[in-house]
């Protein structure tokens, strides 16, 4: 297994607090991080989840999706089970949206994406762009994993 230094999970921490700049200005490090894999982000007000995931990867070395799509990252790295998550480096990729979902076999659909930070009774903390417009950890239901994959 390779170890890192410094994890992803604490250099996503290093960005907490990014945030969206309301209106019609953008914050140029959210549009840096959209643009390094896409030309056609325009503005930071679009759903930057999987580009901030992209941009801590790019940072330490790791594999990236390359993609925008938060379900693309069930592609990369190697799966781990419920049960043996770790902080650090496992990133975890979760349904978005209401009503009825696709399951992970579908790439294409609404989804979330950001870094394994444990879990907090039926929750599970991510630490992730584009929540609520920032970097921040935020809790999500259990139930609406996808997948978490290991990227070292």
């Amino acid at each position: 297994m390779r170890t890192l230094e410094t994890s992803a999970y604490d250099v996503a921490g290093s960005f907490l607090g990014v945030r969206e700049v309301a209106g019609d200005l953008d914050n140029p490090l959210i549009l840096a991080m959209l643009k390094w894999d896409q030309n056609w982000p325009t503005h930071d007000e679009v759903a930057w989840c999987s580009a901030f995931v992209n941009f801590v990867a790019k940072i330490l070395g790791l594999p990236r999706s390359k993609d925008l799509r938060a379900r693309s990252w069930l592609a990369i790295g190697t799966p781990v089970n419920l049960g043996e998550e770790e902080i650090g480096s496992d990133v975890i990729v979760i349904k978005r949206g209401q009503g009825e979902q696709p399951g992970p076999e579908v790439i294409d659909a609404p989804g979330h994406v950001g870094f394994f930070g444990g879990y907090e009774g039926d929750k599970v903390i991510i630490r992730a762009g584009n929540q609520g417009n920032s970097v921040n950890d935020s809790r999500f239901p259990k139930n609406s994993i996808l997948g978490i994959r290991r990227l070292y």
